[in-house]
């Protein structure tokens, strides 16, 4: 089944982000998702499983919306948006440079001799989430909140961006 599962995750995420038309690209995504929902439970984390289903569900139902008005219709058809092959390299350059940066930051730090020390331990459901939702140091509801305000602002922009668009 986890054979089955990667096999779906990896061939939607590579179509989601190879594909010109946005609405299909949505759904690759939701693929991917559903895909790692499947992975939890596979594992037995029914409730992460379950809260990965529910909110993105949900949060992809907003993209759709925000896809089709946000986007004009020759786009949405797939009629208009072609890339240019100087995107493309600028493109890759900004990955292969994240990538560098990323593998620079996990040698440095020891992360991936730390994360083959910690593979063997089992770790409580209750110290993750205590870890998630906490607001001492290293706990991430700070980083949360900011997050979601965040994205409150992008919602706000994208509806100005639609708003203005409808009046020229």
């Amino acid at each position: 089944m986890f054979c089955i599962l990667a096999v779906v995750i990896i061939g939607s995420a590579i179509m989601c982000v190879t594909t010109k038309r946005i609405m299909r690209a949505v759904t690759f995504l939701l693929f991917v998702l559903f895909g790692v929902a499947g992975i939890y439970f596979l594992l037995d984390y029914t409730y992460l499983g379950a809260a990965q289903v529910s909110v993105y569900a949900g949060g992809l139902t907003m993209l759709y919306i925000f896809a089709i008005q946000l986007v004009s219709k020759q786009t949405l058809q797939g009629l208009q948006e072609r890339l240019k092959g100087s995107r493309v390299v600028v493109g890759a350059l900004a990955a292969l440079v994240g990538c560098a940066t990323v593998g620079l930051v996990l040698l440095k730090n020891e992360f991936i001799d730390m994360s083959a020390k910690l593979a063997d331990k089992e770790v409580p459901m209750d110290e993750i989430g205590n870890a998630m939702l906490g607001s001492e140091k290293y706990q991430y509801v700070l980083p949360f909140e900011f997050i979601s305000v965040f994205l409150l602002a992008c919602i706000i922009g994208g509806v100005m961006v639609a708003r203005k668009e409808g009046k020229k």
